[in-house]
């Protein structure tokens, strides 16, 4: 499956804008776009979730671990293990979610 850029769908979750670049049966590649000041509040979901930090600089929780992270970046997120983003200064972050989210689609 190809997905040019401007065939991407936006969406948003809990404020935080994002584009679904490609989706397939097992997987699911996001652009999300954070913005300072927009923090993600603690979640989970049973999807497992790996991101790449494009650009910014986050503080994120992740059961009990608390990191800074910023560009060049990777974080792996077990399904169903709760966390949470700062966003200290506005960026992007590429995440991959296993399985696909269906609240994302």
């Amino acid at each position: 499956m190809i997905v040019k850029a401007e065939d991407a769908d936006s969406n948003e979750f809990q404020g935080v804008q994002f584009d679904v670049l490609a989706v397939g049966d097992e997987s699911m590649v996001t652009k999300m776009h954070f913005r300072e000041g927009n923090d993600v509040p603690p979640h989970s979901h049973e999807s497992e979730q790996s991101g790449y930090v494009i650009s910014g600089t986050y503080r994120i929780h992740i059961g009990d671990d608390d990191e800074m992270i910023a560009d060049g970046d990777s974080y792996s997120i077990p399904g169903g293990v709760e966390h949470s983003y700062e966003i200290i200064e506005s960026g992007e972050i590429i995440d991959v979610f296993s399985p696909p989210r269906e609240d994302f689609l």
